[in-house]
């Protein structure tokens, strides 16, 4: 598939670029457009970005290519995707894919009238501490699962952060920012669909600076089986804290059979508590569970997957629709 790059303006598009550039039997990447030139000048002498492109129209006239991959600030991401798929190109993104329900009807209008491939880069599914807890809990070890609570702790690093994060409406809400991850997982562990959106709020916690942006975020939402959903996913998280910490996309499931603990930090166990005693689980090694881009790659070979397409476009209909819940809270 021939790939071609449109923004380059949050570090997470990045790691798509290197992963498609080692691996040129699947990807060629064929153009990659950067219209902010300080955004450029940094895509190409941090991550080792080939610029081609500095209009992206321009790109669309002169290139041919299958696949667009964007990750441009999160307001102008719903106009880049449309005009990809206007263009008849597939397309893979960072998340958020757009940042309204509108922008979303119309992309996934056009994705399904079209039938072209949407991917979204949802990481943590491919993650071995998730694949063990969810071996786990298919297996009936823990029960009907009836409550869940999650926190998707960030650091917001305000001086490193790119400065559009805080440029009124380029962001579109910390919600659609981070939480469609634990959207994801919280259906992907129990293999349960988010059936009811329940509440949101946001508000201005760690960020006095920019007294508007929001920066921390609560939802409540259920599953079709009846279970409870309470989330956190916020910048709350003290810079001086380090990725390991073990705030960070941290689930508590409590199940009719025991409860489980765990986070993406890695080093540390899965903990179960049990009826008699606490067990600790090490991660399996897995090799068989395809990621985000895998999973992608299957679609585009006429392979529909449970977390493809459809998935992705659900979840993002509903993350942004606890970000409208949380608009309106605060309005």
């Amino acid at each position: 598939m021939k790939v071609a790059f449109i923004g380059f303006q949050h570090g997470h598009i990045s790691a798509l670029y290197r992963r498609m550039v080692n691996d040129p039997v699947d990807w060629e990447i064929v153009a990659a457009c950067e219209e902010d030139p300080v955004a450029a000048s940094f895509a190409e002498k941090t991550w080792g970005v080939t610029i081609t492109h500095t209009d992206f129209q321009a790109m669309l006239d002169q290139v041919d290519f299958d696949v667009l991959a964007v990750g441009d600030y999160f307001s102008i991401r719903g106009a880049r995707v449309l005009e990809g798929l206007r263009r008849g190109k597939h397309i893979i993104a960072d998340k958020p894919l757009c940042i309204s329900l509108e922008e979303l009807n119309q992309i996934q209008n056009l994705a399904l009238d079209h039938d072209r491939k949407i991917g979204l880069m949802l990481d943590l599914r491919s993650n071995q501490k998730f694949v063990t807890a969810k071996q786990w809990i298919d297996a009936g070890k823990l029960g009907k699962i009836q409550s869940i609570h999650f926190c998707g702790a960030h650091s917001l690093n305000f001086a490193n952060r790119p400065k559009w994060y805080f440029v009124e409406n380029k962001h579109g809400g910390v919600i659609n920012d981070l939480a469609i991850h634990g959207l994801d997982m919280v259906e992907y562990l129990t293999g349960q669909k988010i059936t009811e959106l329940t509440a949101a709020r946001t508000w201005n916690a760690f960020a006095p600076q920019v007294p508007g942006f929001c920066d921390a975020a609560q939802m409540m939402f259920a599953l079709e089986n009846g279970c409870g959903v309470i989330g956190d996913a916020s910048y709350i998280q003290p810079d001086e804290l380090t990725r390991e910490a073990p705030f960070c996309w941290r689930f508590t499931l409590w199940g009719e059979r025991g409860v489980m603990e765990l986070n993406c930090s890695p080093g540390e166990p899965i903990i179960v508590y049990g009826p008699t005693a606490k067990e600790e689980l090490l991660p399996c090694a897995v090799t068989d569970v395809p990621d985000y881009l895998q999973i992608y790659r299957d679609e585009l070979s006429g392979t529909p997957h449970l977390f493809g397409t459809d998935h992705i476009l659900n979840l993002s209909r509903k993350t942004l629709q606890l970000q409208k819940k949380a608009i309106l809270c605060n309005s």
